[in-house]
């Protein structure tokens, strides 16, 4: 369609994730223990490591950064998505659109591929931590991990929303995210596509390769050990880890390296539901239930009887 017969539209309407009201009054409910859970479950987790100096080492510099995150992360879609619940009008302005967009993109966490660098270090060069893994260069790498997420969604941001939407504003989804926004736009779409596969695949493939290497020379330690308590306790360090790996890249992976042709975004709304209302939430219990340090600075924070040991 030219450009000239082209009417915009000063905002979108967003369909969220049922058209039934009563469906959306048990979802609101349930989001919102969810995101109370959410909030204060990794707010909680980024307090007890800032109080208890047990836990001012590297792992928990990077834990509590990605606690932060997770808030940030679910913050961008959790208020807009329990307003249209209890809301006639599910609508939202095209400006708030991109920042949404824009903030929730943001925090696509490089932050896993970090705290793999830790480990490795900590696990296959252990004398050398305290000097390779110093607060400084800690630092530096969660400043790197930030402007990584900030630059990438700078660029999905731009280039999505220099497409014309000239045909409808209605975006099958629960918030402004790349896919159903591709889907609705009557501009060619194909560029946005190679934009978001190349700088999506670089960011997750740098991570994901960070993350395989450092496993793979853990693993290859790991099995050089003579003491098999030594193995299965260098195991349990990284068990909590490679479980939120696994549940945070898994999910999407499928998302977004498809065609826009293959989205089916009744279906495809369960994908992002996971990975912006569930890992937030479990995040912080994967890394907290298992963790010893972290149960004895909750128990010492909550004035109960301190784990010996």
């Amino acid at each position: 369609m030219a450009v000239e017969n082209c009417t915009g539209f000063p905002d979108f309407i967003l369909l969220g994730l049922s058209d039934r009201q009563d469906v959306q009054r048990g979802l609101s409910v349930l989001f919102l223990l969810v995101f109370g859970i959410t909030v204060i479950a990794n707010l909680g987790m980024v307090w007890l490591i800032n109080m208890d100096p047990r836990l001012h080492t590297p792992m928990y510099y990077f834990l509590s950064n990605l606690s932060f995150c997770d808030v940030c992360y679910s913050s961008t879609v959790y208020p807009k998505m329990l307003a249209d619940f209890l809301s006639e009008q599910k609508t939202i302005p095209y400006n708030l659109c991109a920042i949404q967009m824009f903030l929730f993109c943001a925090f696509e966490v490089v932050e896993l591929a970090v705290m793999a660098y830790d480990r490795y270090v900590a696990i296959c060069n252990p004398l050398l931590y305290t000097v390779t893994m110093s607060r400084s260069i800690c630092t530096q790498l969660v400043a790197i991990a930030y402007l990584v997420g900030l630059a990438d969604s700078a660029i999905h941001t731009c280039c999505t929303f220099r497409l014309l939407f000239c045909n409808s504003n209605i975006i099958n989804h629960f918030f402004c995210d790349i896919p159903p926004l591709l889907a609705l736009s009557s501009s060619d779409t194909s560029i946005n596509e190679m934009v978001m596969f190349t700088f999506i695949g670089c960011v997750v493939g740098f991570s994901i390769i960070t993350i395989c290497l450092s496993y793979s020379y853990i693993i290859t330690t790991i099995l050089r050990m003579n003491s098999a308590e030594g193995r299965r306790k260098t195991l349990s360090t990284c068990a909590s880890h490679l479980t939120a790996v696994a549940i945070f890249h898994g999910t999407p992976l499928f998302m977004y390296f498809r065609p826009s042709s293959s989205y089916s975004m009744d279906t495809d709304k369960m994908a992002p539901v996971f990975y912006t209302v569930v890992i937030p939430m479990l995040n912080p219990l994967i890394y907290s239930l298992r963790n010893k340090d972290v149960k004895c600075a909750l128990k010492k924070a909550t004035g109960t009887k301190l784990c010996s040991g």
